[in-house]
């Protein structure tokens, strides 16, 4: 809804400054505060310090950072490449196939993600297909969570391509797969890059699945954060939780300049 009164401006952002602060930006602000604390007496946190971040960003937490890095980018890798594909293939479908294709890809996210990581459990503890205890199961899983939101983005960008570009590359003489590779997709690139940045996202906070596969030598920063509060470490939990949004905020931030980059291609 368009807004032009001054009057009505001013109370739409007041509106939106009740709504975000309290719901969404006074959490992660009391998260960061916390980080910086020593004690929790009050109503806020006290006692400035940074010897939380000193345990946050070495050893096990560093080790933990880049488990969830390589994670994260292996599961969008290959969440991407599944949604594309299974995307530019549909698009040859009947809707009704279309449709059931779409639920197969929706089915992950429409249960809790802990029922999904239970399946794969069952399903890859047996051979021929032994990962329990291995981090491709962790990776699997993360790309099974994630995959869903690669294909609706990739699915949702091919509807609103336009056909003259490929029908002028074919007309020219140019092989379906040519005009794959340099018409289609170019001009997908922009979805592409947002699609990768939200699996990437997505993978980097996941928890519930993690926790029932991930193997001693496999674990994700969440895994970390989890078990630092449960054990009452508050403070040094927050530093890692922290410690994940700025990396996660920083690889996004790197796919929104892939993506403006190619928007301008």
């Amino acid at each position: 809804m368009l807004v032009h009164s001054r009057g009505a401006k001013w109370a739409v952002w007041a509106v939106f400054l009740v709504l975000f602060l309290p719901l969404f930006a006074l959490p992660l602000l009391v998260v960061l505060g916390a980080s910086f604390a020593t004690n929790w007496s009050s109503v806020l946190p006290s006692g400035f310090t940074t010897g939380n971040y000193s345990s946050a960003t070495r050893g096990e937490a560093l080790q933990a950072l880049t488990t969830s890095l390589l994670t994260a980018a292996a599961a969008s890798l290959l969440a991407l490449t599944t949604g594309t594909w299974a995307a530019l293939a549909a698009a040859g479908l009947k809707r009704r196939h279309r449709r059931v294709l779409d639920a197969l890809f929706v089915l992950p996210v429409a249960v809790p993600s802990v029922v999904v990581g239970l399946a794969i459990l069952v399903a890859f503890s047996q051979p021929p297909f032994l990962l329990n205890g291995t981090r491709e199961i962790v990776i699997l899983a993360h790309t099974v969570l994630v995959t869903a939101f690669a294909h609706q983005s990739v699915s949702a960008a091919l509807a609103r391509l336009d056909p003259a570009y490929e029908q002028a590359a074919a007309s020219l003489g140019a092989r379906p797969g040519y005009v794959l590779w340099r018409v289609r997709l170019p001009l997908l690139l922009p979805s592409l890059t947002a699609a990768a940045g939200l699996c990437f996202a997505l993978s980097m906070g996941e928890l519930s699945a993690t926790m029932m596969l991930y193997p001693p030598d496999w674990t994700p920063l969440p895994v970390l954060i989890y078990a630092a509060t449960d054990r009452g470490a508050l403070f040094a939990g927050s530093a890692l939780a922290v410690v994940l949004m700025t990396a996660t905020l920083l690889a996004l931030f790197a796919v929104s300049r892939v993506r403006t980059k190619a928007s301008y291609r």
